[in-house]
């Protein structure tokens, strides 16, 4: 089980400690606007492993994605929208409204 947190919002993470299996891996990339407490017996009892930014990783991950990609796996299903980049405005609203995934934006044409 992976879980990403990167709104910084508390009970965003409070829930995603609370739903993760046993063992599982949190990267916690938001910044909450305030000092924040913690539900360690969701991390200790469970066995999670609560990561930070981790940029040296980064570039590991670089490989892992390539040797994916090389195996066959296909990133198309996660494209949900394509947009003319004039239509940004129309992008960033359905970026917002949480009912996208990739959202692309086409430079062609300009």
């Amino acid at each position: 089980d992976v879980g990403l947190e990167m709104s910084g919002h508390m009970t965003a993470l409070r829930d995603l400690l609370r739903t993760m299996h046993h063992g599982g891996s949190v990267a916690v990339l938001g910044i909450p606007p305030q000092e924040a407490a913690i539900d360690w017996t969701q991390v200790i009892f469970k066995g999670l492993t609560l990561k930070g930014i981790y940029g040296r990783e980064m570039f590991e991950t670089w490989y892992k994605m390539a040797s994916l990609l090389q195996s066959g796996l296909t990133l198309q299903p996660l494209i949900t929208h394509h947009l003319p980049i004039q239509d940004y405005r129309e992008a960033f609203a359905i970026m917002g409204s949480g009912r996208a995934g990739k959202v692309i934006l086409d430079w062609q044409g300009l």
